[in-house]
């Protein structure tokens, strides 16, 4: 007997029970419901939203498999600094692979383990079905923060963003903030020695603080707060052979992903695109406020003001960012004209806290996390003008 015959065996055993929507949840989520609507009119469509998720975690995995090979380059490359000279030669090894996967994957398993647990028992309290939301938030959360971050710090951040952060907001579909970023908000400001600093994003630096050889991984944003050169070249940069978040560092896989989620219809392009507008306008006008000689070199702003307007795209989280929380459809903005608005905003003030913030230089998660409480606000200021011109027609046709 086969698995799907199984599963549907034990929907049935348990049906009406405190642990059918554990049931439940598996079988959907294995294979496509067997209900079919009966009466009235509906869209159909050949995916649910569970399909939905499993595209963007699909889009996720690049960014999940660089990011575990990084991790051993970065803690081998910071004990021999030789093995940058050749950063492609010497990134795609057994050894980084290996040291990568022992430090990533727990990770993943404990986001998943957790927030899926939390979900079923709010589920089986609330006797109603699981929910889809946490598929998507459940890879997103592992690439988000530092590589040592402690097993146990993250097991509390995880249950304070989806209880917090989602549930008490009645579920996915009703929060009004990105859970992913929640939990990272929550670490940041409860845990900040964790979350920021030279001696977090690279395995062993934080474990080796103060020892003669000790190991250090200070990223770019973090040596621009504080008007030290950095060491990597762009193409670094571009690649993602640099120090940072797991899965935030490569550029050009986000880009990837981002085409995939166009293409599939799933990320917006619209706030890809303002969002990348925004970015770029605040660069360049912090640019010209260097160049009209506004701001002298030894300010503790003068780094990150001088950086180049489009290095800020390619540095830091900012990416990863719009491509993959900005867009999320649930705490974004709906209408058209919202989105445009709401991306900009997003890449504007990105740059902007990362510049004016030397302790905080990587901007973009308050920067969304702000915009999807303005998001509703937005809409509605869009949806009342688009009426008021409708209003405004109407008169003029009936004059």
């Amino acid at each position: 007997m086969g698995l799907k015959q199984n599963l549907h065996k034990l929907k049935e055993k348990y049906k009406g029970t405190k642990m059918a929507p554990a049931f439940n949840a598996l079988h959907t989520f294995l294979y496509t419901p067997n209900e079919t609507t009966h009466s009235g009119s509906h869209v159909r469509s050949v995916d649910d939203l569970k399909r939905t998720m499993n595209t963007v975690i699909m889009a996720l995995i690049p960014c999940l498999i660089f990011g575990i090979f990084n991790a051993g380059y970065q803690h081998y490359a910071a004990i021999d600094a030789t093995l940058r000279l050749d950063p492609l030669g010497n990134f795609f090894t057994w050894d980084n692979f290996i040291l990568g996967a022992w430090t990533v994957l727990p990770l993943v398993i404990v986001s998943y383990v957790v927030g899926l647990g939390v979900e079923f028992i709010f589920a089986i309290i609330n006797k109603h079905e699981v929910e889809e939301g946490y598929l998507v938030t459940g890879m997103l959360v592992p690439l988000i923060v530092p590589i040592d971050i402690p097993i146990w710090m993250l097991i509390v951040a995880v249950i304070f963003g989806v209880v917090i952060g989602k549930e008490v907001f009645g579920g996915t579909g009703m929060n009004i903030l990105n859970p992913a970023l929640t939990i990272r908000a929550f670490l940041f400001f409860a845990y900040p020695t964790w979350m920021s600093g030279d001696k977090v994003w690279v395995h062993g630096a934080k474990a080796m603080a103060g020892q003669p050889d000790a190991i250090s991984g200070e990223t770019i944003l973090g040596s621009l707060a504080q008007n030290h050169e950095p060491i990597y070249s762009l193409w670094d940069m571009f690649w993602g052979f640099i120090p940072g978040s797991v899965g935030e560092t490569s550029t050009f896989l986000i880009l990837i992903g981002a085409a995939f989620l166009i293409f599939t219809k799933i990320g917006s392009w619209r706030i890809m695109l303002s969002a990348v507008v925004g970015a770029i306008a605040m660069g360049l006008i912090f640019n010209g406020v260097v160049d009209q000689g506004w701001i002298k070199e030894g300010s503790s702003f003068y780094a990150l003001m001088n950086e180049t307007y489009w290095h800020h795209l390619i540095i830091g989280g900012l990416a990863f960012g719009i491509v993959y929380m900005a867009t999320d459809p649930v705490t974004a903005a709906q209408t058209n004209k919202g989105k445009w608005i709401y991306g900009f905003l997003i890449g504007f003030m990105s740059v902007m806290i990362r510049v004016f913030n030397p302790a905080y230089p990587e901007g973009v998660m308050l920067a969304i996390l702000l915009m999807n409480v303005f998001a509703p606000t937005i809409d509605h200021y869009v949806v009342q003008g688009n009426i008021k011109k409708r209003l405004k027609r109407l008169k003029v046709k009936t004059a």
